[in-house]
């Protein structure tokens, strides 16, 4: 069934990487018209000028690049029905809470939850004006769970990402605008490649929890966004949205 986001305006942050870049390109195969943000202007630009939508520059972490985004985004089309709110970073130096400092506890903070925070109260106005609009939050699976192989900042952003997402869920709920968390778990993106590279066994301490045994695909997880925004989950707010492989669901898993 094609064109579910027809004439639907999307925004989407961390758009030319990873499931931002998948779901950028699942939007405009079922119609959408495409704000991509992101830092790199190259591949931006020309994926704008692919799929026939508009590029942004934006840092999540500058007030000022957000609410341009947006304020792009609706001079443009006219209106904003679809914000996925996904850039963030996991850097190296995030690991347990007695190796990590308070810089990069920071930085993860500030990329990973306040630019969710940001883009939230930059979009709203718009949504709330035309009564309808549809948020996505990338949250993680590691929002639910606990890992002795600890990203603290990194866990502790994406458990902020889903409780700020479920309030707001709740808030706007009877003024035409869902607000919900994707909650994927591990997902074959250039984050977990750099993971592969630089720790193989670390990588697959966390593989051997995943009952389905592989990790997720991009344009999996783009799916699952495109049912958030759709009109098919209409009766969906304030909700954890889990793709996670069975990860949060598991005690055991086979051999």
């Amino acid at each position: 069934m094609a064109g579910r986001l027809q004439d639907k305006v999307a925004v989407v942050t961390g758009g030319c990487s990873g499931i931002g870049l998948a779901t950028v390109r699942r939007f405009a195969e079922e119609g959408a018209k495409v704000v991509i943000a992101d830092l790199n202007d190259e591949l931006g630009a020309q994926l704008a000028e692919e799929l026939g939508g508009t590029y942004v520059h934006c840092n999540v972490a500058s007030k000022e690049d957000v609410d341009n985004l947006f304020k792009v985004a609706h001079d443009t089309y006219g209106r904003i029905d679809i914000a996925f709110n996904n850039a963030g970073i996991s850097p190296p130096e995030d690991d347990s809470i007695l190796e990590t400092d308070l810089e990069a506890w920071d930085k993860v903070q500030l990329v990973n939850l306040t630019s969710v925070y940001l883009c939230c109260k930059a979009v709203l106005p718009y949504m709330l004006e035309q009564k309808s609009g549809s948020i996505i939050n990338t949250a993680s699976f590691v929002a639910v769970m606990g890992a002795a192989t600890s990203q603290i900042s990194y866990s502790a952003s994406k458990g902020g990402v889903l409780s700020m997402t479920r309030e707001l869920g709740v808030q706007f709920a009877r003024e035409g605008v869902r607000v919900n968390a994707l909650c994927p778990g591990p997902v074959n993106t250039p984050l977990l490649k750099e993971l592969f590279a630089k720790d193989a066994e670390r990588a697959a301490r966390r593989l051997v929890h995943v009952p389905m045994g592989r990790f997720g695909e991009p344009e999996e997880m783009a799916n699952a966004v495109l049912f958030l925004a759709s009109d098919e989950s209409s009766f969906m707010t304030a909700n954890t949205f889990l793709v996670d492989g069975g990860i949060s669901g598991a005690y055991v898993t086979p051999l």
